[in-house]
C-alpha cells in the first residue's frame, strides 16, 4: 500500500496480532510473572519508544503502522517478511533500501512509469501499462472458479476486494477529488482499515456486501473508462490545478493537486497488481 493512500492525520490501524505474552524483565535480569495481552491493538501509540526483550514475539503481525526509528537488534527466528513504505531499509548493517527499489521495478516495468510520471505523456504511458496488466490479470482469473477469487492468500485481500479497494481508492482520489462528482463513492467500494465506521456510514458503503467478480468490475472498468478518457486529453495546465475537494472528508485540509492525485492512483493501482499477481500464483497453485 503506498503511504498516501490513507490519511495520515489518523491513528495507523496497527494490529498486533499473536502477541501471546510480553515477559517483564527487571533490573537483575530474572523474567518476573508473564503479563497476559489482549490478541490485537488498533489505533494506539502506547507502543511508541517502547522496547521489548527476552520475548516470545513468534507470529507477530504489524499491520499499516508508522514504523519510523524501529529497531530488530539481536534477534532470530525464519520467514521473517517485511513489506511497505520504507524510506531507509537496514538489514544486518547494510543498507538494502536501493537494491530492494531497483528489484521491485525490474519485475514491474510499470511501476517506475507510475512512479516517476511527471509530464501529461507520462501519465499517458503509464495508464497505457496499467490497462494492459489488469487486462490480462482480469482473463487469469476468470480461469479460476468463483470461490477461489474469495479465497484470502495469507490474510490479504481477496482477488474481489482488492478489486472493490481499488474502486474506493479511484473514488477518492479521481471521481472525487479530481472529478467533483456529485455521487463519486460506489457502495460496493472497500477501504482502508482504519477508516471510522461513521465516515464509511456516511458515503454508503456496503462492506458486508458479498459481490462477484463481474459485479465489482461492472463499476470499476467503467470508472478505470473514465480515467482513459481524461488521460487522452490531461494537459500541463490541468495537472497543475488545485482540486476544489479531498479524497475524503478524513484527509487533512490543504491543497490537493491534480497531479498528485493521479498519481496516487497510479501507484495504488500498480501496487495492488502486484499483490494480486502474488496470491493469484498461490490460488492456481492449489486449484
Amino acid at each position: 500500500m503506498d503511504s498516501e493512500s490513507h490519511p495520515r492525520t489518523q491513528a495507523a490501524d496497527g494490529q498486533y496480532r499473536s502477541l501471546a505474552r510480553v515477559l517483564s524483565i527487571d533490573a537483575d535480569g530474572p523474567i518476573r510473572d508473564a503479563v497476559s495481552m489482549p490478541a490485537a491493538y488498533s489505533q494506539t501509540d502506547q507502543f511508541r519508544g517502547a522496547r521489548i526483550h527476552l520475548c516470545d514475539l513468534g507470529g507477530l503481525e504489524i499491520r499499516d503502522c508508522e514504523v519510523s526509528g524501529l529497531k530488530i537488534v539481536d534477534c532470530y527466528g525464519g520467514n521473517v517478511y517485511l513489506g511497505g513504505a520504507f524510506e531507509r531499509l537496514v538489514v544486518n548493517d547494510i543498507d538494502v533500501t536501493a537494491y530492494v527499489e531497483a528489484e521491485l521495478d525490474r519485475q514491474n516495468p510499470t511501476r517506475p512509469l507510475a512512479r516517476d510520471a511527471e509530464s501529461p505523456d507520462d501519465y499517458r504511458a503509464a495508464w497505457d501499462a496499467i490497462e494492459a496488466q489488469w487486462a490480462a490479470t482480469f482473463d487469469r482469473a476468470r480461469l479460476l472458479p468463483e470461490a477461489k477469487l474469495h479465497e484470502q492468500v495469507d490474510g490479504e485481500w481477496s482477488f474481489v476486494e482488492t478489486q472493490r479497494h481499488l474502486l474506493m481508492g479511484g473514488d477518492s482520489w479521481f471521481g472525487n477529488a479530481v472529478l467533483e462528482d456529485d455521487s463519486p463513492y460506489h457502495p460496493l467500494g472497500l477501504p482502508y482499515g482504519g477508516m471510522p465506521p461513521e465516515a464509511m456510514a456516511k458515503l454508503g458503503l456496503t462492506l458486508d456486501a458479498t459481490p462477484t467478480l463481474e459485479e465489482v468490475l461492472v463499476p470499476r472498468l467503467a470508472r478505470m473508462a473514465t480515467m482513459r478518457r481524461v488521460m487522452d486529453g490531461l494537459t500541463e495546465a490541468e495537472l497543475d490545478r488545485v482540486c476544489g475537494r479531498k479524497p475524503t472528508d478524513s484527509y487533512p485540509d490543504r491543497d490537493y493537486v491534480v497531479r498528485h492525485c493521479l498519481k496516487v492512483v497510479l501507484k495504488e493501482e500498480v501496487e495492488h497488481h502486484r499483490y494480486a499477481v502474488r496470491d493469484l500464483a498461490v490460488l492456481e497453485a492449489g486449484a
